[in-house]
């Protein structure tokens, strides 16, 4: 196991169990003054400070001031939405995982929470905005290569997170651009911005009306701002959550090219539902769904979406265990097969039958893993199917060959409608083997429909190839004894 790979598992593993304070109070004097021990009390703004500075500073290194009127974040919650966003960009993608990228962190907030545990976590840079009036020294700022950028339309919180940039000497990776309230909230044609965007994240204020906040804190049965420091403008947004990200979505109809996913994260079950409905809306295919539950009662929801082809994998896109209609979710994008017992079938002859039928398509790609049993192909269209070479057999009769611009012409470049990205795996156990594949790239549902049937009849064929040299095997051991 590599040291990112060791990393990315602690990370990933930091909140599985309810944090111990006793052992944080050993770990941390500071800690120690606020809780009484094993129990801290929540309803206190300075014992949930405390948590936050000391589970940031213990887990990831962060050192971080947090202002007395503004949203403290609970750390495990904030942490969640890095880990989806991690595992988001990782599956969709033909990269080795942890790559250099940029990002935008719309609203950051005074805590500056979501940019600072990024660049703990990965080689990553952020850009925050607020208003121009504030930091008028950074309108006309040259950007460094960057990570992250975080937005916020607040000139007091911008300034608690541009301190807390510097306290953690990250000025070189987090950058503060600020925003009108009026401004694109995806601000990517001003001067000194990059052309390009790897994601956008968003934690926007839940609720359309104070009179809704105040509300909300009732009907959870608690007096309205215990323990809740945040201000107005971090709690409240005309129209509430929703309308917040389908201002998002409706500049992503145009920047849609220049940022591979648009995220959001959403405080109401609600909310999620409503959105997906635009996606459909706008025959949005491929977007993620996910359900981050920290303790016994905290749940919230994200949502992404992309109009590049590259899918994520199904435990990212399909992460709700909320009960949301099937034509919610995004489509499946993983199938296992075919399912035999391990004692009727080599599996290396299986794995050297499915390769060899793999590699005759006429692929722009195929890579295969032999001593992984797994391969990762790409396509221009359904080479496999019958009408494909049935195509293919015309030009060769008539002797016009594949023409300049063809489906089966140049390598094509990533983002091709056209382009079908697959992976083929045979997966072993003590009984069983398994031959599956997962949907990479392409926005064609019955592309992959195809290929399912292809792979499968491919398989079953290689397991009756597999099943006659066992037989003949078999026979001339007997032979032999």
């Amino acid at each position: 196991m590599s040291a990112s790979d060791a990393r990315d598992r602690r990370f990933r593993g930091l909140y599985a169990r309810p944090t111990d304070f006793k052992e944080l109070a050993r770990l941390d004097p500071e800690f120690a003054a606020v809780v009484k021990g094993r129990d801290l009390d929540f309803r206190d703004p300075k014992s949930v400070m405390q948590l936050t500075k000391t589970l940031l500073r213990l887990d990831f290194g962060i050192k971080i001031h947090l202002p007395d009127d503004r949203l403290c974040p609970p750390v495990p919650n904030r942490h969640n939405y890095m880990i989806w966003l991690k595992d988001l960009l990782d599956t969709s993608s033909y990269d080795e995982p942890g790559q250099k990228r940029t990002g935008l962190d719309i609203g950051t907030g005074a805590s500056c929470i979501y940019p600072l545990l990024g660049c703990a976590q990965r080689p990553w840079s952020f850009i925050a905005t607020g208003t121009s009036e504030t930091f008028p020294y950074l309108t006309s700022m040259t950007l460094l290569p960057l990570t992250f950028l975080g937005a916020d339309t607040d000139p007091s919180s911008l300034e608690w997170a541009q301190s807390n940039i510097k306290l953690n000497d990250l000025s070189h990776r987090i950058h503060i651009l600020p925003r009108h309230p009026d401004s694109p909230l995806i601000p990517l044609n001003e001067p000194g911005l990059p052309p390009t965007i790897d994601f956008t994240m968003t934690n926007p204020p839940f609720y359309s009306s104070e009179e809704e906040m105040l509300q909300s804190a009732q009907n959870k049965h608690r007096p309205p701002y215990t323990a809740c420091t945040g201000s107005t403008t971090e709690m409240v947004t005309p129209g509430g959550e929703v309308a917040f990200v389908q201002r998002i979505f409706t500049e992503s109809l145009v920047s849609r090219g220049h940022i591979q996913w648009y995220t959001a994260m959403f405080g109401f079950l609600s909310s999620l539902t409503a959105f997906i409905e635009t996606l459909h809306a706008h025959k949005v295919q491929n977007y993620a769904v996910t359900e981050f539950v920290q303790g016994n009662k905290t749940r919230r929801w994200a949502v992404g979406w992309s109009f590049q082809g590259l899918r994520p994998a199904q435990a990212v896109a399909r992460g709700t265990r909320a009960a949301l209609s099937k034509n919610l979710l995004p489509c499946v994008s993983e199938v296992d097969i075919l399912t035999m017992d391990t004692r009727e079938c080599p599996v290396r002859e299986l794995a050297c039958g499915v390769s060899t039928a793999i590699a005759a398509l006429e692929l722009v790609s195929w890579e295969w893993e032999q001593e992984r049993y797994e391969g990762v192909g790409r396509a221009q269209g359904k080479v496999w199917a019958r009408a494909w070479r049935r195509r293919r057999q015309r030009e060769k009769e008539s002797g016009v060959g594949v023409k300049e611009g063809s489906l089966s012409a140049a390598v094509p470049s990533l983002g091709n409608e056209s382009m079908f990205g697959f992976k083929v795996w045979i997966r072993v156990s003590v009984k069983q083997v398994t031959v599956g594949c997962r949907w990479l790239e392409g926005f064609d549902e019955t592309a992959f429909e195809s290929f399912q049937g292809f792979l499968k009849a491919t398989a079953t064929k290689a397991a009756g190839q597999c099943s006659s040299i066992k037989a003949e095997r078999e026979s001339c051991a007997e032979v032999g004894a």
